[in-house]
């Protein structure tokens, strides 16, 4: 009988040997980088305009745990996203891959979004899809905006939770409800041609020129957990927040990938009342009620950085901050200083963005990196600090950053950042960059010695802008055309 019992053990013990030999044949990655893979929190900002931290200059908005982020890993000056506007920035965030080779070039707004051609196609690989098939959760908490219908569903690109919405923008508070100083509208005048600005008491802040109607963000864009509708009566992004320290309590014992994507500062302009008050300084009312749209997401990520902190997580987790785009300045306030431009331009102020890192395990030298990066990294980035490989068939266009932190003094091989929205288009290389906007020439400027693009040096360096040209109408034919248009 003892000998029985001893040869089933044998065998039980010779079976579970040939199970994980078998598992690490399959999955051997999971098992060998499981101990010591980080987690990832992404947190995209909604039309935060680059100068608008305190780390970036900005004294008159308290933005601490922004900051904190910059003074305890990398700030990027020259990170760039891959679009002027919301949607086809974060199809090339998402995959790695410039969006024009897979035709996401326009920007679905209010009713587009239901287009059935308008989203992220299901044959790309998302950077959640990938993490998720290598062991991590994946959530994704806030704003969308690659699909509205439901073959582009975040669930359907990677993420086993997403909580948020869709469309574009969405009200921070249903219209009727308290709390909230002010809530902005554009109201079409009579003449269909100007509009206003008005408070939620009538009051006019700013005249404009933006014509249109302020779009019904809630329509068909309701507020879902997986895809169910849900009624909130939290500030939204308060209630973002509330979901994203939910999600790093719920997976801490195992990697995951948190994608934070606040709709603050896009509009509706809407503050809540403790913030306003907070910023009474700001005699402007207009200002005022953006900045505290930026000090409730500021307070936001304080929490979760706590969060992680909390669970001692903090050190081997991988937080990337960036904005989508750049700030639309007439519209938000929201300022791009020194630089030109904004959001829907090719000049710096649309495509140059606060772009910030921190990994305490590995970054262990705080700094700042003037040599140019992109949005386009953070997948190759993310997959590098995994241990996971690329997989095959996927050819992202972006680079690892490691190489790059962990020898800064080296000679880094320049590249070409290559952009493309209709008859807005550009292309950087080195310090050059070539921009052209509908009805225009192209332009040629020197960022190393004008930042700011005050001087087109076309005239002066025509070879060198036939040079960039040439570049930029050879990688122009490697994209796809509109998968659909405006």
């Amino acid at each position: 009988m003892q000998q029985t019992l001893s040869t089933a053990r044998r065998r039980i013990v010779l079976t579970f040997r040939l199970m994980f030999m078998v598992v690490l044949v399959l999955h051997g990655d999971e098992f060998l980088h499981a101990a010591g893979r980080p987690n990832v929190v992404l947190i995209i900002a909604d039309d935060l305009g680059y100068g608008e931290t305190g780390i970036q200059g900005n004294s008159e908005i308290p933005t601490p745990h922004i900051d904190s982020l910059a003074q305890g890993g990398v700030r990027f000056t020259s990170g760039y996203v891959t679009s002027p506007y919301c949607s086809a920035s974060r199809a090339g965030l998402m995959t790695g891959r410039i969006p024009n080779r897979f035709g996401y070039e326009f920007n679905p707004v209010g009713a587009d979004n239901e287009d059935p051609a308008a989203g992220l196609p299901p044959s790309e690989q998302t950077i959640a899809a990938i993490l998720q098939n290598h062991g991590y959760a994946t959530g994704l908490i806030g704003k969308w905006h690659l699909g509205g219908t439901a073959r582009y569903h975040p669930n359907r690109h990677g993420y086993d939770y997403f909580f948020g919405f869709t469309h574009e923008g969405h009200f921070f508070v249903p219209p009727d409800q308290g709390g909230v100083t002010t809530m902005l509208r554009r109201r079409a005048l009579p003449d269909g041609g100007r509009g206003q600005w008005v408070s939620s008491d009538g009051h006019t802040i700013l005249s404009t020129h933006m014509g249109q109607n302020e779009p019904d963000y809630d329509a068909n864009n309701p507020l879902v957990r997986q895809s169910q509708p849900v009624d909130e009566t939290e500030y939204l992004t308060d209630a973002f927040t509330r979901e994203a320290v939910r999600f790093i309590s719920s997976y801490a014992d195992r990697p995951f990938f948190l994608t934070l994507a606040y709709n603050a500062v896009h509009s509706p302009l809407q503050a809540r009342n403790e913030e306003m008050e907070r910023l009474s300084h700001i005699s402007d009312i207009h200002r005022r009620i953006f900045a505290a749209m930026l000090i409730s997401m500021d307070d936001g990520i304080g929490r979760v950085l706590a969060c992680l902190k909390d669970h001692s997580l903090d050190r081997n987790t991988l937080v990337i901050f960036l904005s989508d785009n750049g700030g639309p300045t007439r519209e938000l306030t929201s300022s791009n200083a020194p630089l030109r431009g904004g959001k829907g331009t090719m000049f710096e102020g649309g495509i140059r963005v606060p772009f910030i890192i921190r990994w305490p395990s590995r970054i262990q030298s705080p700094g700042v990196v003037g040599t140019p990066v992109s949005a386009l990294d953070i997948l190759p980035s993310v997959l590098d600090a995994a241990g996971i490989p690329v997989p095959d068939g996927l050819h992202p266009d972006g680079l690892p950053w490691w190489p790059l932190l962990e020898s800064p003094d080296d000679i880094h091989p320049s590249r070409d950042f290559y952009w493309r929205l209709g008859e807005r288009q550009a292309l950087r290389s080195g310090p050059w960059k070539i921009v052209r906007h509908p009805r225009q020439e192209w332009q040629l400027f020197h960022l190393g010695q004008d930042p700011a693009e005050t001087s087109d040096l076309a005239p002066r360096h025509p070879d060198r802008l036939r040079e960039l040209i040439d570049r930029w109408e050879s990688l122009n034919r490697e994209m796809q055309p509109p998968a659909w248009q405006r």
